[in-house]
């Protein structure tokens, strides 16, 4: 006996079945329909690789077993056992010959199914059902492609459980999972998914099974989601009694809570004489195995999670290997904030939350974990602060308190970008979601209401966005097709509409034929767009020429040939040597910019008044000039504030420079043209994965360095 991945191998046991055919591949793996060789029984396996598999992939299966062992109804797929067989997970099942009810559906074409017919099918799946929520389960992908039929399509079976949830009976499932066209409204507001989503896609079924056609269909997933959200749907034919065209109102209910539980579906009298029906044709099919006990349901696939190993920085004391301050392991990430009179790390909602990209507004700080959860940091009510704060430069202030952001648990975020009392997110399904203030249009919604909760900016529902970026009242973002759409205030031109009115809903910005947006950023009263070809475009006002949008030629002496003050449409940049190397990395400050080459040198422009520039001497300040003490360091990231600098080298090392009040460089000083190393209170080596600034306060968000994987 072994174990390899957390399967159990008791020798070759793939040698008791015969490979018939491959019937499907699905998301994993192939699917055998196979001949067990002792009954001469046709069996389904599913192939699944584990060697190949992500975590994520390996608890997937993983879930599908433990799911399978746990249910035990004539309506689902009957689980008879998994193994290991070269290098693969193989999950042994009943085969359901009838084929599925969506290819039962599609076979219909145009010919409508007799109401009798429709609820013999209904009730059993509302049978199944009502056994997988009394085990504390979810589907969460119930669809007509995974209820299957037996050889003479008069029994269902639903099956497919991969992506099932257990619940215990506090917690919630977070995570948009399974067949757009059957994910309920709350999902598309990013709300928890418990039973009742469950019961949206029961109703979507029904409807399915009355109409021969789905309740809601769309060209791509945005537009899907808007026709979900809206709730309407087309009529099913009035051959069918008003009692089975209210059940399915009712069960498609926009408000989760006025859907019916299960159990008062099966109390209504339209379900009774079929569930009686069931219960005397098939309702008595002996159970064919003994149900296990839930504490005897083993893990099939354990992740095994070691311990990674890292060498400490010394702090003056000895730690061991890959462990923080009093011998405890690393946290998974980190994230720090300073200025305006404070310099400490933020705390997490959770001990083992990974923050990988975080976005700075004037009065909210915002992250992106891994797992694609939105976290919010906050000052507390006035006087609940730590007075004792550790590392305060200047006065003590109130320590931020952290927070999920509720409304988002239903959606994967990816990106975040904060403005002015208004924050937006990007979600992985290309959906831009905005809350805070409405003020100057610059939620999206068409309107200028305060929005408390993410909504969706119904406007872009049919575009797939890539990026978005928010300025102090404006927001730009850019789609897979490269369009960028510009929405909020629009004076000094910052939009690049043309004009310098404000929108309330996205604009599609003209650029010229030869560029492709790839990346939008916004300033505080301007915005570029960085081109596929590492050109940058830019708008708004030119003061400082921070947009780099004079004409600047470079020789022993620069030389100034034009000056701009504003640009109402997108224009390329005109200074000298922005014009003639690639660009990696651009931020825009409130009165200067800093770009990054593909060489990783740091060049900056723009007002110098506070040495933001990377300078303590008087220069021409409207020409862009290389960080000369950053010479030779490799940069990867930089961000600029109202008045400061931040650059990340290639080693992460942090160097900050500029205006120094408040605490915004990091550490006690007066103002700098010298880059200076900022010195992070981390106990390991650690990786920078995003910086951000906004006004006089930075957000650094890094990770430690670990010399071993965790999973072997």
């Amino acid at each position: 006996m072994r174990r390899d991945g957390g399967v159990i191998n008791r020798g070759n046991k793939m040698d008791k079945y015969e490979k018939i055919k491959v019937v499907g591949r699905g998301a994993f793996g192939i699917v055998h329909l196979c001949l067990r060789k002792a009954d001469q029984k046709l069996v389904i396996i599913k192939q699944i690789p584990v060697e190949q598999m992500t975590k994520d992939e390996r608890l997937a299966a993983q879930n599908e077993c433990q799911v399978l062992k746990l249910l035990n109804h004539p309506n689902i797929i009957e689980y008879y056992e998994n193994f290991l067989e070269d290098k693969a997970l193989m999950i042994a099942m009943e085969y359901a010959p009838g084929g599925t009810l969506a290819e039962y559906i599609q076979k219909r074409c145009n010919s409508l199914l007799d109401e009798e017919t429709i609820l013999h099918f209904f009730t059993q799946i509302l049978l199944a059902l009502h056994h997988v929520h009394n085990k504390q389960i979810l589907h969460r992908d119930l669809k007509t492609q995974n209820i299957l039929l037996n050889k003479h399509q008069m029994i269902v079976k639903i099956g497919d459980f991969g992506i099932s949830k257990i619940l215990s009976s506090k917690s919630k499932a977070y995570t948009v999972v399974g067949t757009p066209c059957y994910i309920s409204p709350e999902l598309c507001e990013g709300k928890p998914y418990n039973q009742k989503s469950d019961i949206w896609a029961l109703g979507c079924v029904l409807y399915e099974l009355t109409s021969l056609k789905r309740a809601f269909e769309a060209a791509n997933l945005p537009a899907l989601v808007l026709k979900i959200m809206s709730g309407t749907f087309a009529p099913i034919s009035d051959r069918y009694s008003p009692e089975l065209r209210q059940l399915i109102l009712s069960m498609l209910n926009l408000d989760p809570s006025k859907r019916p539980q299960l159990s008062e579906i099966m109390a209504q009298p339209i379900c009774i004489r079929s569930l009686l029906n069931l219960y005397t044709d098939i309702g008595s099919v002996k159970m064919r195995r003994v149900e296990k006990p839930l504490a005897t349901a083993a893990s099939v696939l354990h992740g095994r999670v070691g311990g990674r190993v890292t060498s400490a920085r010394s702090r003056g004391s000895l730690q061991g290997p890959g462990l923080g301050k009093g011998g405890s392991p690393p946290p998974l990430s980190s994230v720090y904030t300073w200025g305006s009179g404070i310099a400490s790390p933020l705390r997490l909602p959770m001990l083992n939350t990974e923050v990988v990209q975080v976005s700075a507004g004037r009065t909210q700080k915002a992250g992106v974990t891994k797992s694609g959860r939105l976290i919010m940091w906050e000052a507390p009510p006035v006087g609940t602060g730590d007075l004792s704060l550790p590392g305060s430069v200047e006065q003590a202030q109130p320590q931020f308190v952290s927070r999920f952001l509720e409304g988002q648990s239903g959606v994967t975020i990816k990106h975040v970008s904060c403005g002015d009392f208004f924050t937006a997110c990007l979600t992985d399904r290309g959906l831009i979601m905005t809350f805070g203030s409405g003020s100057n249009g610059c939620l999206g919604h068409g309107n200028f209401n305060d929005v408390t909760q993410p909504k969706i900016v119904e406007a872009l529902l049919g575009y797939e966005i890539l990026q978005v970026s928010c300025g102090a009242s404006h927001v730009l973002a850019v789609t897979n097709e490269h369009e960028v759409f510009a929405w909020g205030r629009g004076d000094n031109g910052r939009l690049g509409l043309g004009t310098q009115d404000s929108h309330n809903v996205p604009q599609q910005v003209t650029i010229t034929s030869e560029d492709e947006a790839q990346k939008v950023v916004c300033g505080i009263d301007c915005s570029m767009i960085v081109t596929t070809t590492s050109r940058i475009l830019a708008c708004g006002s030119n003061r400082f020429n921070k947009l780099g949008l004079d004409i600047v030629l470079m020789g022993e002496e620069p030389t100034l040939k034009n000056q701009v003050e504003e640009a109402y449409t997108f224009t390329p940049v005109q200074s000298e040597p922005l014009t003639q190397q690639g660009i990696t990395y651009v931020d825009i400050g409130t009165a200067h910019s800093a770009v990054v080459f593909e060489s990783g040198q740091c060049y900056t422009f723009g007002s110098n008044q506070h040495g933001q520039l990377g300078t303590n001497t008087r220069r021409n300040s409207r020409v862009p000039y290389e960080v000369s003490r950053l010479s030779g360091v490799k940069i990867t990231m930089v961000a600029c504030g109202d008045a400061f600098t931040v650059a990340i080298g290639a080693e992460d090392e942090v160097y900050t420079w500029g205006k120094g009040a408040r605490g915004r460089l990091g550490r006690k000083e007066e103002d700098t043209g010298i880059p200076k190393a900022v010195q992070l209170e981390e106990n390991h080596p650690f990786a920078v994965t995003s910086v951000a600034c906004c006004h006089g306060n930075t957000l650094l968000a890094v990770k430690p360095l670990l010399e071993e994987s965790a999973l072997r």
